[in-house]
């Protein structure tokens, strides 16, 4: 039933809120998430992504490295955890809205919030919140701001 919402309430409301003229069906909200079993962040970030609307298949994983060089990657994106959909990748503490935003930019290969910074999803620690950035990687190489975060 909780996932039935989802589809028929949370992801129109998403949409709407997010400025998407067409509504996300059920696919657009389902993520592949690959971790290490020893990261409690990742697991923190897995449950902001279900608390927005995702559906979440999540891969324990032995080699994190392996991930990120299939997924294309760059080791200056690099963060904790791995997330894939629709074919794009998504690594570190991305907040859902810019996740979403992702099925109106096919011109990237994914997008990176390096590192791990406080405040961002799955890092909250108190009052604190480091500013931070999105960052969009195109398929030649470049990259470019998608949101920042103060």
């Amino acid at each position: 039933m909780r996932a039935l919402f989802r589809r028929l309430i949370v992801a129109p409301v998403l949409a709407i809120a997010l400025g998407h003229s067409a509504v996300l069906v059920a696919d657009d909200l389902l993520i592949d998430v690959y971790r290490d079993a020893n990261c409690g962040c990742c697991e923190d970030w897995i449950d902001h992504l279900k608390e927005n609307g995702f559906s979440v298949n999540d891969h324990v994983m032995d080699d994190m490295v392996a991930v990120k060089i299939e997924q294309g990657v760059p080791p200056e994106l690099s963060s904790c955890h791995t997330g894939v959909i629709n074919g794009q990748f998504v690594e570190g503490h991305v907040p859902a809205a810019d996740i979403l935003s992702l099925q109106n930019k096919p011109e990237l290969l994914g997008l990176a919030v390096p590192r791990m910074p406080v405040g961002s999803p799955g890092m909250e620690m108190g009052d604190r919140k480091d500013p931070y950035e999105v960052i969009g990687l195109k398929a030649d190489g470049s990259t470019r701001v998608i949101n920042q975060y103060h």
